[in-house]
């Protein structure tokens, strides 16, 4: 018997792990702007903990890729793409970060710019891109099972795969996944445009036609064998008219293939037992660094040094989506409590402007610092009280999640990954934060009310709040397991 479990267990280990390719436009530590470029710097990792698959990551070689690694890229090999009637040189090269390799398409012309995006040509820039993806993939040591996709940059690689390759001698039994991390952004363009630019003859038009018009989202949401995008809630909110941006039926079409889960975040870099830029380390079990790095961040910015007054904060891209509309309208009654307010952030003149005058009026206990730091986000996380995130919409959020690691105990509204990711406090006896409901800015103070009525009169069950906030397990191994499950589901 004890012979035959051996016999089973070799074969069970004789059995190869299945590929994950991700397909991206950054990645964090070579290029991000954002969340994406945070989930691809991450998950492949987490994956590659996994005894069932391995995970790589695509992306291309852009000029901001930082000096100090390239001494570390390797040159895997050379070809030319065509795409329409362009020929174009592809390079490929590769680069191992901890347990994950790392590839990068090779193309000055397109990549070799101050920026990932914004530019009059990103359509045929990212057209090229998905291309070269599938081109050279019998030329990598790494024929995936799986080719994972990332927002409207890569929507076109299901696309393409489905309409050209998957029938190819090579290519088949490759399966599509296509991940939406934010539904704002679908990659629209006219369609006189889709021979010249996307090489998809005018037969195919139907393959990509939104409203009249070329939508690689939608093409992608039709094509991909599965979809994912970064929360539950907000995978049932893009099913309906408010959220969808325009997509909602035809998700509603592919409901089957539908599933949110949960982003994580990397949970070294926001650890304030090592994180380099706070002013002081702390832990759950010894939290007096905190207290340090409160003092020091009102020393910093010139706010009065109390212990006892609340500091609120807020770290966002100065935008109305993000709430930004109800904290104006909530902010002189908030300023008007016994609290301290800081706001990190650029964005629309109008909120820039905004901030400030409410610094010049309110000098006492606001600071508006226009900017993006970093180093500053980190200090503001470990040495506020409360985080202030009303969004509009959320796809997931990270910011809260931030905060949770730095026992700040965070304020949200219920939609999307906010939804999922704080519990409710209540009367302080359960939950990791406080959440509202209506976006509306009586609903924000309230929230904020219950907040400071748990800070200021009952400071062992604030204490308690915090240890839960800090504990919440927010890795990536937790979003990974669930990526794993729907990657089994393919197969």
């Amino acid at each position: 018997m004890a012979a035959k479990k051996q016999a089973v267990k070799k074969a069970e280990a004789k059995v190869p792990k299945k590929k994950i390719l991700f397909v991206t436009s950054e990645a964090f530590p070579f290029a991000g702007t954002g969340g994406l470029g945070e989930v691809m710097g991450s998950l492949p990792k987490a994956i590659n903990e996994s005894e069932q698959y391995e995970a790589r990551v695509i992306l291309p070689l852009y000029g901001s890729f930082p000096e100090s690694r390239r001494k570390d890229l390797q040159f895997v090999c050379w070809t030319f793409v065509d795409l329409s009637w362009r020929r174009q040189y592809c390079g490929l090269f590769k680069i191992q970060e901890g347990n994950t390799v790392y590839y990068f398409i090779d193309n000055e012309y397109y990549f070799k710019r101050d920026k990932l995006y914004g530019y009059g040509d990103d359509g045929e820039r990212f057209a090229f891109f998905c291309k070269a993806v599938i081109d050279i993939l019998p030329r990598l040591d790494f024929m995936p099972d799986v080719l994972h996709c990332n927002d409207w940059q890569t929507a076109l690689v299901p696309i393409y795969y489905k309409l050209f390759y998957m029938y190819a001698e090579g290519f088949g039994g490759i399966k599509t996944v296509y991940t939406i991390h934010n539904i704002e952004y679908q990659g629209w363009y006219p369609c006189s445009i889709i021979g010249d630019m996307f090489g998809i003859p005018d037969y195919e038009f139907n393959s990509i036609e939104h409203f009249g018009e070329i939508n690689l989202m939608k093409g992608a949401i039709d094509y991909a064998d599965m979809i994912t995008t970064v929360s539950p809630t907000y995978a049932k909110e893009i099913l309906t008219q408010e959220y969808g941006r325009t997509l909602d039926y035809d998700l509603r079409r592919n409901e089957h293939k539908l599933i949110g889960i949960l982003n994580g975040v990397n949970t070294e870099s926001y650890n304030p037992e090592k994180n380099p830029s706070l002013f002081a380390h702390y832990s759950i079990k010894d939290k007096s660094g905190k207290a340090v790095c409160k003092k020091e961040l009102q020393k910093m910015l010139g706010l009065p040094e109390r212990a006892d007054v609340p500091v609120i904060a807020m770290i966002t891209r100065l935008a109305s989506h993000k709430g930004l509309d109800i904290v104006k309208a909530a902010m002189e009654e908030l300023l008007a409590k016994d609290v301290q307010f800081i706001m990190l952030g650029t964005g629309e003149s109008d909120y820039e402007n905004y901030f400030k005058y409410m610094q010049d009026v309110h000098g006492d206990k606001m600071r508006a610092i226009i900017a993006f730091n970093t180093d500053m986000s980190h200090k503001i996380y470990s040495g506020a009280d409360i985080f202030l995130m009303p969004s509009r919409t959320e796809p997931c959020g990270l910011s809260q999640m931030m905060a949770c690691r730095y026992g700040t105990i965070p304020i949200v509204r219920e939609t999307g990954g906010l939804h999922d990711s704080i519990t409710d406090a209540y009367n302080g006896d359960f939950g990791n934060g406080y959440k509202f409901s209506r976006y509306a800015a009586d609903d924000l103070v309230n929230a904020v009310n219950r907040a400071l009525g748990l800070y200021n009169g009952f400071p062992e069950k604030w204490a308690s709040l915090v240890d839960r906030a800090m504990r919440t397990d927010f890795s990536w191994g937790a979003s990974a397991k669930e990526y794993i499950a729907m990657y089994n589901r393919l197969f």
